[in-house]
């Protein structure tokens, strides 16, 4: 049962780090944050709960954390967190948006703090299966590892690799024979530890995937060379950590699978939170090819021969499976290019691919009879897999002297099988409709078909996503967590949390709390923003852009040191680099013209030397950059950045507002936005010495109601406004 003398434990172990690490100066708001920590987890009943035997109903406790620019939250939720798992003998998970925090956990702040914690701790990093490599499958490729003569035991290679294969050169093929071989010896000899992300140079999708370690194709204990499986070991690594760091992909692709610590009973970190909501549409959403098919005649091929061998009577239902779920495919791409195919191809190529939204969610009529009969021959012939996947596993515990054929054999469907998975799944959320009659209340799912044009092959795919990350992350996420943190530097927006709580399922949670931790920074006195108006409107992109560059090349004429220049889109970004002056080429570096972290070393040694530089970038520039100090005296923001709901999911969402009578561009874009503007404001002030000016040359800022709500959610800068120029 929860405890309130776990919360008094807990601060005082985050007190005592505090006093213990040399140089560190205590933060009221730092304090604030790790108290509101110990007091959640304090709250929360771990465990299994027997709600026959009387016992009361399990406490749930979430905190949602704003913490901003210099809190230090990192330490403001590991030291209580930690302390507080080491009490309740649990562990805590710590999950985040990005490498570079998970590697910043890792590599600096929890060793930092095991090295200042009184009680001991290990921790570890969690990583998807498909990061790993897998021996058999390298050994095989490599030619190291022996073969049972089966004619198909060289293709597990998936199907955009297949295809590729008739067209790749001899000396193509003897490179990847290399590649292979290379790999496993560096494997062999210790100087390789079988992570993809720690090789020099990582490999391309289409060569990695054949030697992944993914789950589909494992064969788990069963598997010959389990003892030196890479991902078993790392997977030892999680079962003794008290501290595990994963990311927001793994935590929801892996809910109910036993990869990481049972929810209802740890202790959970979500850092880079805003980041979840996005993720969860991402990970929840599906989509099927309709065009290439072979692989469903190698899968069944394959099925039908492994499972004669392990004598599994369901085989005999694969024939008529397979081949009803093959002609079913074929008839919906003719029906989808009869119903569609006129807008599809009427899409410049030039953009991606192009592609066609069902309005409403509703489908056409003619779709819905050739959808069930897939989902329904998809479901029969998973359930046949299933029947002689049990059937292999059986032959494994029972002939393991055999077990490297029956292996590989494994290997072969699960390759496979989870292209019929995705068929299955798409195909049942597709015909997601609203009950007759119920039509109240029932959220359609985004459903749209795009087609591609690969050389001379065109490819068409269907595609279907929940539309309100919230509802998805309700369902699948909180229902299992008893305790959580949810942390950000920007979870408010336009100054409210009921942004974020509506998008990450926690509006109305009478579990959840709030709390917004200000920044240590001044910064009215360190920062000033810049309100430069334009005479053009930026609605009207032409003659703004032109006018905005103007503007931006006077100002950049003044900057001595570092900046930063963030761009709406890549056709902006262009016409300034164009418009450079010659002495001005060398002071700027443009993002994708070098590599993140040589673009980034470079801007370090110019502004180190004393020399101006100047980053010219896009949306993933805004966020998460950490350039104090002279590095970042100045950030120019040349447009409001607006993200219309202008996808499939997003123009699903906005369309399903307004027909239940609310406004998208109040309650989506203008929100959205704040966090975003946020975001790249916050690239400004880094430290409490650090001084620097923000511009934003988009008049609505100032000029719109919107753009006061904006305002609300910048940092309290001293704000001076610029009218246009003539």
């Amino acid at each position: 049962m929860p405890s309130p003398e776990w919360a008094a434990q807990a601060l005082q172990s985050f007190d005592a780090v505090v006093q213990a690490t040399p140089g560190f100066r205590s933060r009221g708001g730092q304090r604030r944050m790790a108290e509101q920590v110990a007091q959640t987890f304090s709250c929360a009943t771990l465990g299994k709960v027997d709600e026959d035997s009387g016992e009361p109903a399990p406490t749930r406790a979430i905190a949602v954390i704003q913490a901003g620019t210099g809190v230090g939250k990192s330490l403001a939720y590991c030291a209580p967190a930690i302390a507080m798992a080491l009490a309740r003998g649990t562990r805590v998970l710590i999950s985040t948006a990005t490498v570079a925090l998970q590697e910043q956990l890792v590599n600096k702040d929890l060793p930092a703090l095991a090295a200042q914690m009184e009680q001991p701790f290990k921790f570890a990093l969690a990583k998807g299966r498909g990061r790993y490599v897998c021996r058999l499958k390298l050994e095989r490729l490599a030619g190291t590892g022996g073969s049972d003569g089966d004619a198909e035991d060289d293709d597990l290679f998936p199907e955009e690799a297949a295809s590729a294969r008739p067209r790749r050169s001899h000396q193509e093929a003897e490179a990847r024979m290399q590649f292979y071989a290379s790999m496993a010896k560096t494997l062999t000899q210790g100087a390789w530890d079988g992570d993809r992300d720690s090789l020099e140079t990582p490999p391309e999708p289409e060569a990695w995937s054949p030697v992944a370690a993914e789950g589909a194709s494992c064969a788990g204990r069963h598997c010959p060379v389990f003892s030196q499986c890479v991902y078993y070991d790392r997977r030892k690594d999680l079962v003794g950590a008290q501290v595990i760091v994963a990311n927001h992909d793994l935590l929801l692709s892996s809910l109910g699978a036993r990869v990481l610590p049972e929810l209802d009973n740890c202790l959970l970190v979500l850092d880079e939170a805003h980041h979840l909501p996005a993720t969860a549409l991402q990970q929840f959403a599906c989509s099927a090819n309709l065009s290439r098919l072979g692989w469903i005649d190698r899968l069944a091929s394959r099925a039908l021969r492994i499972g004669t061998l392990v004598e599994v009577t369901e085989v005999a239902d694969i024939p008529r499976h397979s081949s009803a779920l093959r002609q079913t495919l074929q008839d919906l791409e003719r029906l989808v290019m009869d119903l569609y195919g006129p807008a599809l191809r009427s899409q410049p190529s030039a953009w991606g691919p192009a592609r066609a939204r069902v309005p409403r969610g509703v489908l056409p009529e003619a779709l819905i009879e050739p959808l069930g009969q897939l989902a329904h021959h998809a479901n029969g012939f998973l359930e046949c897999l299933r029947a002689v996947s049990k059937a292999l596993r059986a032959e494994m515990r029972d002939k393991p002297d055999e077990a490297r054929r029956l292996s590989q054999l494994y290997a072969q469907i699960g390759m496979l099988a989870p292209r019929l998975e995705e068929v299955h799944a798409t195909a049942q959320l597709l015909l997601q409709e609203a009950p007759a009659g119920e039509t109240q209340g029932f959220v359609p799912p985004a459903k749209w078909f795009t087609l591609e044009v690969d050389n001379d092959f065109i490819l068409v795919r269907a595609h279907a996503s929940p539309i309100l990350p919230g509802s998805t992350l309700r369902g699948h996420l909180w229902s299992s967590v008893r305790g959580a943190v949810l942390t950000s530097a920007t979870l408010t927006s336009c100054g409210q949390f009921d942004f974020f709580l509506r998008e990450s399922g926690l509006h109305g949670d009478e579990a959840a709390t709030t709390l917004e931790v200000a920044s240590p920074f001044n910064y009215a006195a360190q920062g000033t923003l810049i309100a430069a108006e334009t005479r053009a409107d930026p609605k009207n992109a032409a003659e703004f852009t032109t006018e905005m560059v103007d503007a931006l090349l006077n100002d950049l004429v003044h900057v001595r040191y570092g900046a930063l220049v963030l761009f709406t889109s890549r056709e902006q970004m262009r016409q300034a680099v164009d418009a450079l002056a010659t002495h001005m080429r060398n002071r700027v570096l443009v993002q994708n013209q070098l590599p993140r972290t040589q673009l980034l070393a470079r801007h370090r040694e110019r502004v180190a030397d004393g020399e101006p530089s100047i980053i010219f970038g896009m949306q993933s520039f805004g966020e998460g950059l950490d350039l104090p100090g002279r590095l970042c005296e100045s950030v120019f923001i040349t447009k409001l950045p607006f993200a219309p709901p202008d996808d499939p999911v997003g123009e699903a969402r906005a369309e399903w507002l307004r027909a239940v009578g609310r406004d998208p561009f109040s309650e989506l874009v203008v929100p959205a936005t704040a966090i975003r503007l946020a975001q790249w404001a916050g690239r400004a002030i880094r430290t409490e010495e650090d001084q620097a000016h923000v511009y934003c040359y988009d008049k609505r800022l100032t000029r719109t109601s919107y753009g006061q709500r904006l305002l609300k959610g910048l940092p309290p800068f001293t704000l001076e406004r610029r009218g246009a120029a003539g």
